[in-house]
Parts: structure tokens; C-alpha cells; sequence
């Protein structure tokens, strides 16, 4: 039987960031993986293959609609979707190959197969051709990640009915999806295919597209949707989805009238969520409970034996590949008798959409809710000068701000560049900066990052160029 000081049961974001950290600490560790490539679904199925098909689709939108003609370039657009999806999938296989090359550095054991937890410590590995393995840990770290959610009444199919990663993979452009959730994987993957050129609808439940952003920018990130031709249909029910040889009919029920109407569509794309991957474990054996939805607690196990830990989308908390890497590194560095801590008020949250939405910390919402006094600084891009030479209208930022302390609460940015911008709220919030000096910190000329000087100086009263 192998011992290690830690084995990591899968090898994405969580996965191997823990690994890695409790080398560099000086652990043994082995981290085991069911697919054949390292990197989790955030690099094979999730983030990189989205955000590379996000930037792709956006340029040749761009291009095809002429968007750089005023600049004296132009040019004649062909989509060869097949080449688009190569470049895709070169890209992910090179992010896979620098974690395979991680991993290798830090000298850590990498196995693949199915891990189950067992008693006293250990973990059997399940290879494929019937094989088994035993692991014993001294820590064990769970990081299986995630997996969409279906519909109860009507399973993928992966032809007609998609998850996530069907959608990131199709080898033609559909002449309608539709999409069930207008949440964050809705709203990025309905922008690809509706600038590729597919009639697009996004059907969504609550009363409001992402509707755990800030209400203002979730109005103004509808809009742009709907001006680039996606369809919204909200608080509608999805009762049934029927498949024919022409595609897809789907039944919705809308909140106001409660009457039946039907969507027809080639495929649709339910992206209403997704849940842990920890069912194949054997959680009951092990004696670890779950919760309904299969997330554990950061800390899964405190009693005799091994500790057992879990992090990224195993653990309870949003499913960000941010989060993932924030949990494992604190996650390894308690391990190793450090004190590893994760501010879980002060992880961004980005949609890669066009124009860009990031957020950090409370809305304006809360605060009412709460009954507490706020500040808001607001600021449009449009005054800004890298708003005038890129030609862009639309944007603001939006700084929440602690009425009690004058410490920004909350950022809410709509506009380009906004998924970069946060990470200085970040670091402005993680320092415990006032608002005041936040705007009296000064910013290249001409930059994005004026707007936020600005909206700082907004919610003290004084902005200077609005």
C-alpha cells in the first residue's frame, strides 16, 4: 500500500492547486484523475474552451459587422467554424499539458482511474481494465469538481438535448437554440452562437437575466443582449421539452398568465446549474455526509483518522475556478499546519460576455435589504477617452460604499476591460481601503481604469469629469 502525506482525489483547479501547494510545503502527495488530461472541467469542458470561443466569436462579430471600417480596416469575413473549434481545442490541450508539466515539477504522483473513498485513510483507485489500487493518506483532499444538472423530465441526449460541453462542441451552427437559464453559462454561451450566427432565446424563471448581479447591471447587460438580436423570455417555467426529427419544442409556462406556449428550436442548451461530482465516492462508506445538492464542508471530516477535506466544486459555496484555486491553497497550507484562510466576501465573479460584467463583494440590494446606509459612486464610460477611440457608449461602474466606515462594500462593472478592472477593487477592499483614498490614487491617462477613480470620486461627492 502507497502512503502519502496527501492524496488530492481529482486534478482540476481545486485539484491541483492543492497539490501543488502542499509540495511546495514540503508533503508527499499523489493526486488521482478519472479523465484521461489533467485540468478539470474548467480547462477541458468550462472556462478556457468557453472563453476562447467568446473571443473568437466576438472578433469575427466585430469584423463581419464592420466595426473597424471608421479605423480605414476592411475586410471580407468567411467562419470556418471547424477551424475555430481546432484552435479551441489546441488551446486546452495546451493548458492540460503545463498542469501534466506542474504536477512533474513538484514531484507529484499522478494516477488515473476512478478513486472511492474507503476506511482508516485509504483510497482505492479503479482503473479502467479492472484493476485496483490502494492509496493511504495522511490528509485527503476532495476535488472532483461538478456536472451540469438535466432537466428531471428530460435527460441530455448530447444531439438535440446539450450540457455545457456539448455547446462548446458542435460542429455546425444552429439555425435556433434555445437555452434553458440565463445564468452565467447561459448568457456566455447564447453571445457565442447568436454572433456565429444562430437565431438565439434564453429562457430563464426569475423576473431577471444573472439575478444574483446588481440590478442595474443586469438591466443594462439585457439590453445589449437583446440589441444584439438574443431573445429573452423571463419568469417562464420550462414544463416539457418534445423531440422530433426537426428539433426540439418547448413547453413554457409563463408567471403572469400561466398559459402554455411552445418555443420551437434545433437543439436547446439546459444550463440551469450545475451540481458536485462526489456521488462515485462512496461518501456513505466513508462515513461523510452531504449535503442535497453532494457539496461537502470545507472541513469534511474532523473525527479519527485521516483529516478529509474539500474544496473548489465539491465544497459548499459558489463554483468558480477562483474560488477553487483560494480553497486549495488554504486548504494545503492548513494541512500543513499554516494559517490558510479564504475571504470569501472578496472573490470576484466575472461573465465574459460583450460588454464585460464583473462584481466583487455586497450590492446596493443588500444594503437595503439589511437596513444599512450606503454611498453609491457611479460613473458611465461613455466621458471616458478610451470610450471615445474604441467607440463605445455603453458601461459604468459601480462602487457600493460602507455609509457607516466609507469603505467600498460592493463594485458592479459593465464595459470592456471590467473582468481586469475588479482585481484592483480587490485589492483595494482586501487592504481595507477607504473610499477617499481610493480615489485619490492616480491612473494612467487614457485608461479604463479612470472610471473607477471617478466613481470613487462620485461617491464622495466630488467626480471631476461628469
Amino acid at each position: 500500500m502507497d502512503h502519502f502525506d496527501v492524496v488530492v482525489i481529482g486534478c482540476g483547479a481545486g485539484g491541483y492547486n492543492a497539490a501543488i501547494r502542499a509540495s511546495q510545503l514540503g508533503l508527499s502527495v499523489a493526486c488521482v484523475e478519472r479523465a484521461s488530461c489533467v485540468g478539470g472541467m474548467g480547462i477541458r469542458t468550462g472556462c478556457i474552451p468557453s472563453r476562447v470561443l467568446l473571443r473568437s466569436s466576438d472578433l469575427y462579430d466585430r469584423i463581419r459587422k464592420g466595426n473597424y471600417n471608421a479605423l480605414g480596416i476592411q475586410c471580407a469575413t468567411t467562419l470556418d467554424l471547424a477551424q475555430m473549434m481546432a484552435h479551441k481545442n489546441a488551446i486546452v490541450e495546451t493548458m492540460s499539458k503545463r498542469v501534466h508539466t506542474l504536477l512533474r515539477k513538484h514531484d507529484i504522483t499522478l494516477l488515473h482511474g476512478h478513486a472511492a473513498l474507503a476506511t482508516h485513510g485509504r483510497v482505492e483507485i479503479r482503473h479502467t481494465k479492472g484493476a485496483r489500487r490502494i492509496l493511504r493518506g495522511t490528509s485527503i483532499v476532495i476535488a472532483t469538481g461538478s456536472e451540469p444538472i438535466p432537466l428531471p423530465f428530460a435527460a441530455f441526449d448530447h444531439v438535440q438535448i446539450l450540457d455545457s460541453a456539448d455547446a462548446l462542441s458542435l460542429d455546425r451552427v444552429p439555425a435556433h437554440l434555445a437555452i434553458i437559464g440565463a445564468g452565467a453559462v447561459g448568457v456566455e454561451l447564447g453571445s457565442i452562437w447568436r454572433r456565429l450566427g444562430s437565431r438565439v432565446t434564453l429562457i430563464e424563471q426569475h423576473d431577471r437575466i444573472c439575478n444574483w448581479y446588481d440590478r442595474d447591471v443586469t438591466a443594462a447587460l439585457e439590453r445589449s443582449l437583446k440589441r444584439q438580436g438574443i431573445a429573452i423570455r423571463l419568469r417562464s417555467e420550462v414544463v416539457a421539452i418534445d423531440r422530433h426529427a426537426g428539433g426540439v419544442s418547448i413547453q413554457l409556462r409563463t408567471a403572469t398568465s400561466r398559459a402554455i406556449t411552445t418555443v420551437d428550436a434545433e437543439a436547446v442548451l439546459v444550463a440551469i446549474g450545475r451540481r458536485p461530482s462526489t456521488n462515485s465516492l462512496d461518501l456513505a462508506g466513508s462515513g461523510l455526509q452531504a449535503d442535497s445538492q453532494g457539496a461537502l464542508l470545507q472541513r469534511a471530516s474532523t473525527g479519527k483518522g485521516p483529516a478529509i477535506w474539500a474544496v473548489g466544486d465539491a465544497a459548499t459555496g459558489p463554483m468558480l475556478m477562483s474560488k477553487a484555486e483560494d480553497e486549495a491553497i488554504a486548504c494545503a497550507e492548513r494541512i500543513a499546519g499554516l494559517p490558510g484562510f479564504v475571504d470569501y466576501s472578496l472573490i470576484p465573479q466575472v461573465l465574459y460576455t460583450t460588454p464585460e460584467v464583473a462584481m466583487i463583494g455586497k450590492t446596493e440590494d443588500e444594503f437595503v435589504r439589511a437596513g444599512l446606509p450606503c454611498k453609491v459612486g457611479f460613473h458611465p464610460l461613455a466621458p471616458n477617452a478610451r470610450a471615445a477611440m474604441d467607440g463605445i457608449a455603453e458601461g459604468f461602474v459601480k462602487l457600493v460604499v460602507d455609509a457607516r466606515t466609507n469603505r467600498i462594500a460592493g463594485a458592479h462593472l459593465i464595459g470592456p476591460g471590467a473582468a481586469d478592472l475588479i482585481s484592483q477593487v480587490a485589492i483595494a477592499m482586501e487592504a481595507s481601503m477607504l473610499c477617499d483614498d481610493f480615489a485619490h490614487i492616480c491612473h494612467p491617462f487614457p485608461a479604463w481604469s479612470e472610471a473607477l477613480r471617478q466613481a470613487a470620486m462620485a461617491a464622495g461627492g466630488w467626480a471631476t469629469h461628469i
